[in-house]
Parts: structure tokens; C-alpha cells; sequence
């Protein structure tokens, strides 16, 4: 402690001395002129001492040089004082000094500082110049290539314009080739007609009253009139068919039962067969088989009124079929033609076709048997998000994100009617002479099918994802983005509503799609979080939830007429069948 306390002492001796020589330094000068100013005094002085002792006699020389001496004293006492005072002004700009130099060599600090940020912001600027040509460069790049492509889409345009025209006028030539064909199998077919009921006319026949079974005969006139004149029996000439080649019934069964016109539809096509349903549905408890079904997501999943056959839809652009037997599907066929995903799938109620809504603006319609679409329906704009059969024989309803309702008569394979509506449709269901519609509005709207124009609206709380009618036609469920479902009753004006909701279930996209069980007495629909839910009517409460099946969101949910299977597809890929066996 004792030497901190020496070493600090002399630091501060050291530094006095320091300043004691600085401040020397200074007033060197000014000490000098001092001392100068005291010889100076001294030598008065002595000079007035001798005078005084040699002129002693002179008194008046005295008090004179008294006087002087006087006035030197209080010249050097001012003097004095102006040496102190002219020391404190040094003093104070000594301070004012370094202050200044103080400041200066923190500004020179700031300075320095200031000039390499200067520097750095000159190596940025032109870091940013360099990269900013780069862009530039690959901006006018690009902009050529989107100059070149616009072109060439301009060109495509044109092309498929053209292609348009002539693919219209190959229809058209090809239809009048056709009617031009059945035309004339019809002329040719009834002038046949006509040569074998002629020829029938003139055989003649002889009718035996006492026979059971008559017996005919074709002779000549001049025999029949003298078997006439002979035997004078009851002869009688008439139109016998059996007589007559066995051509003419099937000349009549071609004439009025395949005689069809130009229709894209078959015989088998136009008998309507009777849907069975299930006196009960089963509520499934495990899944019996899980499937990738497609090559990328599924958006939607059907079954036939038969419930042995499943459809599924994909991004994928196929339709795929699938056999229901013994708790497992197995793959039956594919149906190709669209060019991009399928939104919608749809069975008629035969069972002999299948119809799909697609991306590429379009509806197309298979038959089982055949891989190739045996009619597309083009003529919206924007992606087709629902097709239905409608109530009407051969007539089909469209929804698309165009904001038109379409309906199209597939015998002429050409849309009838078209009506706007102020907002995106994402589903339809048609029952009887009305069409039903879920819109991104908030509203489900109801139309006269025979007219087309809207006759209801029914105000719901968020986006309708999906429609589905139950089998008598009486409820009607609605899925919506607030994630609740809708159950309305259709028999009454007031249409009175049940909500379903539950705890974790969430409408997982625009196109989530929920169904009703074939009796009606339950729902189910798929959530976000890859479970199914399903609810019981009656009591409104959440029936079950079918969980770790799926691992992403399930898009569409499809109950088995018979009651049995409930399948569930979803955005992965993956189908699931599920079921109480």
C-alpha cells in the first residue's frame, strides 16, 4: 500500500514539475523584461542615492528626483499588475488552446471515421452499380424472352383458333355425314319395308275353319281360283307375316325401337333403373384398406348405385375405377382426356356412365367400357368445379369458377341455356326439376331447372365448400370455410337448419366436400387434420372420429349406397376404405 501510495506521489510531483517548466517556457520572455524593468529600477535608484549625496545642497533636486522616483514605483506597480493580468489572459486561452486542440483532435477522429465510412459506402455503391447491371441485364433478358413467348402464345392462340374452326367444322361435316348415312339406312330400311309387306300382301292364304292351327300356302291366281271353283271352300286373301320373310319383324323392331337420329346416347342409356338404397347405414370403425390411388392429390371420390363400383379423381388428370369386393378395392380401368385435374365425379343413375368436371375448363362423359370421353362439353371459362346429371333425361348441369350455371342437352352435346351469377359456384346437386347451388358468396341459390332462374336463396356464414342431397330428396347438406355443417330441410318454406360442429375439425380447403349417409341419418366429412368425422342427425352430436389414416388434408368423403363402405381421399395421394366389418 505504501508504495501505490509513493509511486502515486511522485506521478503527481512529476507532473507539477511538468507544468512548472511548460508555464517557464512561456513566460520567459515576460520574466526578462521584468528583471530588465528591475535593473532598470536599481540604477535609478543608485543614480538618485549619488545625486542625492552630491548635490545635497540642492534641496529642490531632491524632492524632484524624489518625485520621479515616486512615479517609477507606480509605474512599476501597474506594470506589475498588467504582467499579472496579461497572465491570467494567457491562462484562460491556454485553456480556450486546448479545449480547441481537444476538439480538434476528436473531429480529426470523427473525420477519419467519417472518410473510411465514405470509403466503405464508395465500395457499396459501387458493389450495388455492378449487381444493379447484372439485373439490368437479366431484366432486359427476360423481357426479350417474355416479348419472344408472347409472341409465340400469340401464335398459339391463332393456331388453336384455327384448329378451334376446323375441329368445328370437321364436327359439323362429320354430323351431316351422319345425318346423311342415317338418312339413307332409313330410306334404304323402309323401301325394304315396303318391297316385303308388298310381297306379303299378294300371298294368299287358305284358312280351314275346322283345323285349329290354319296352314298357309303361297300359289299362283290361277290355282287359287280353280282350287275356288273345286273344292268351293271359304278361301280368304290376307297380309300374313308369318308367311311373309322372317325380315319384316326385324325390319320393324329397327324401324321403331334403333331408329334414334343423330343421339349420342344408347338404348341401354335411356331406360332409367331404379337407385336401391340402404334401409340403414353402418357408422365404419376401422379402415380395411389404405392405398396410394393416384399418382399426385385426389380432390374427388364416388360411388355407383350399385356400390361395387368407386371412382376416384386426381390432379393427376385420370379418373381411375375401382371394384368394391369382400372389403378391398381393386383397380379396373383408367379413363384418359382431360388435360388437366379433376374437380367433380359423378355416376348416372344407370350406372352405364360417369361424368367429371375438370381444370381445363370442360366437362367430359365416359362410358365404363371405354377409356376414351364419348362427349366433352366445352364452354366456360375458368376450371369447371361441379357437373351433375340432371333430373331430366340427357341433360347435364354445370357450375364454374366463371360464375356461370350451364345446362347442356348431351344428345345434341351442346349447351341449352346459361345463366351469371354474382359469385364463384363451387357445387351443384339437382333433384326433380330443381337445381341447387353452393357459391363463394355466403349463399346457396335454388333453381327452376325447366326455366333456370333463381326461385331461392338461402344465406349460410361462410364459403360453400360442397352440396349433397340426401336419397328422398328432403335435406339438404351444405359444408362451409366457418367450419360448420348445414343440415337444411327442404320440405318446408322456413327451411329450417341444424348446425354440426366439433372439437378439431376444420374445413381443410375451397373444395372440402361432406355427404349424407344413404338413410339420412348421418354425416361425414373430412378435416384438415386427416381425420374423418361423422355425426348423428338425430342427436346432433359427433357419432365417431376416425383418426391416423391420412397425413395430410382430406379433400372429399363418398358413402356406399348399400350403407357399408365409407371412403376418404385426400391431397397425399391416399384413398382409404373404411367400414364396421
Amino acid at each position: 500500500m505504501a508504495a501505490v501510495t509513493e509511486t502515486w506521489r511522485r506521478h503527481i510531483v512529476g507532473q507539477l514539475k511538468h507544468r512548472d517548466l511548460n508555464q517557464h517556457h512561456r513566460f520567459q520572455d515576460l520574466i526578462r523584461f521584468y528583471i530588465r524593468l528591475l535593473e532598470k529600477t536599481s540604477l535609478t535608484k543608485g543614480i538618485l542615492s549619488c545625486s542625492v549625496r552630491c548635490l545635497s545642497s540642492d534641496r529642490s533636486s531632491v524632492s524632484s528626483l524624489l518625485h520621479q522616483n515616486n512615479n517609477l514605483k507606480k509605474t512599476t506597480g501597474e506594470l506589475a499588475y498588467q504582467v499579472l493580468e496579461l497572465q491570467q489572459q494567457i491562462q484562460i486561452k491556454e485553456c480556450v488552446l486546448e479545449e480547441q486542440h481537444a476538439r480538434l483532435v476528436e473531429d480529426g477522429s470523427r473525420l477519419e471515421g467519417a472518410l473510411d465510412a465514405r470509403r466503405a459506402l464508395q465500395r457499396r455503391v459501387e458493389t450495388v452499380q455492378e449487381e444493379n447491371g447484372a439485373l439490368k441485364r437479366k431484366y432486359d433478358e427476360l423481357l426479350e424472352l417474355q416479348r419472344r413467348e408472347e409472341t409465340k402464345l400469340r401464335e398459339e392462340t391463332v393456331r388453336g383458333e384455327h384448329l378451334l374452326e376446323d375441329l368445328i367444322h370437321l364436327k359439323t361435316q362429320a354430323a351431316a355425314h351422319m345425318n346423311s348415312h342415317n338418312q339413307r339406312r332409313s330410306r334404304a330400311r323402309e323401301a325394304n319395308l315396303q318391297k316385303e309387306l308388298q310381297t306379303a300382301a299378294r300371298s294368299k292364304v287358305t284358312v280351314d275353319s275346322c283345323s285349329s292351327t290354319p296352314t298357309s300356302r303361297s300359289t299362283s291366281p290361277k290355282s287359287d281360283h280353280q282350287q275356288d271353283s273345286t273344292d268351293g271352300g271359304h278361301v280368304r286373301r290376307f297380309r300374313s307375316l308369318s308367311a311373309s320373310s322372317p325380315r319384316i319383324l326385324s325390319s320393324f323392331r329397327d324401324l321403331f325401337e334403333k331408329r334414334r337420329g343423330h343421339s349420342v346416347c344408347s338404348l341401354e342409356e335411356d331406360l332409367v333403373f331404379p337407385v336401391r338404397f340402404s334401409s340403414s347405414a353402418r357408422v365404419p370403425v376401422r379402415a380395411l384398406q389404405v392405398l396410394e390411388a393416384h399418382e399426385q392429390g385426389i380432390n374427388a371420390v364416388r360411388f355407383s348405385s350399385s356400390s361395387q363400383l368407386l371412382a376416384t379423381g386426381g390432379t393427376d388428370r385420370e379418373v381411375k375405377l375401382w371394384e368394391v369386393r369382400s372389403g378391398s378395392l381393386t383397380h379396373r380401368s383408367t379413363l384418359d382426356g382431360s388435360t388437366e385435374g379433376i374437380t367433380c365425379i359423378e355416376f348416372d343413375p344407370a350406372g352405364f356412365r360417369i361424368l367429371a368436371a375438370s381444370y381445363d375448363k370442360s366437362a367430359l362423359l365416359w362410358r365404363l367400357d371405354d377409356s376414351v370421353p364419348k362427349l366433352t362439353l366445352t364452354g366456360h371459362s375458368r376450371k369447371v368445379t361441379a357437373a351433375r346429371f340432371s333430373g331430366c333425361l340427357h341433360q347435364v348441369v354445370t357450375g364454374s369458377a366463371d360464375r356461370t350455371i350451364r345446362l347442356w342437352d348431351l344428345q345434341r352435346a351442346a349447351c341449352v341455356k346459361v345463366v351469371e351469377v354474382s359469385s364463384y359456384c363451387s357445387d351443384l346437386v339437382c333433384c326433380e326439376n330443381s337445381v341447387i347451388s353452393g357459391h363463394f358468396d355466403s349463399k346457396i341459390r335454388v333453381w327452376d331447372s325447366r326455366a333456370l332462374r333463381c326461385v331461392q336463396e338461402l344465406l349460410v356464414h361462410g364459403k360453400v365448400t360442397s352440396l349433397d342431397i340426401s336419397s328422398d330428396h328432403r335435406q339438404l347438406l351444405s359444408c362451409c370455410r366457418d367450419d360448420c355443417l348445414q343440415l337444411v330441410d327442404l320440405r318446408g318454406r322456413s327451411n329450417e337448419r341444424v348446425c354440426f360442429r366439433a372439437d378439431g375439425f376444420k374445413c381443410g380447403s375451397d373444395s372440402t366436400k361432406a355427404v349424407i349417409s344413404p338413410d339420412g341419418c348421418f354425416l361425414a366429412a373430412g378435416s384438415a387434420d386427416g381425420a374423418v368425422y361423422i355425426w348423428n342427425v338425430s342427436t346432433g352430436n359427433l357419432e365417431t372420429r376416425l383418426p391416423d389414416r391420412h397425413s395430410s388434408s382430406i379433400s372429399a368423403v363418398a358413402w356406399s349406397m348399400s350403407g357399408e363402405y365409407v371412403v376418404s381421399v385426400d391431397k397425399s395421394r391416399r384413398a382409404v376404405l373404411w367400414s364396421d366389418i
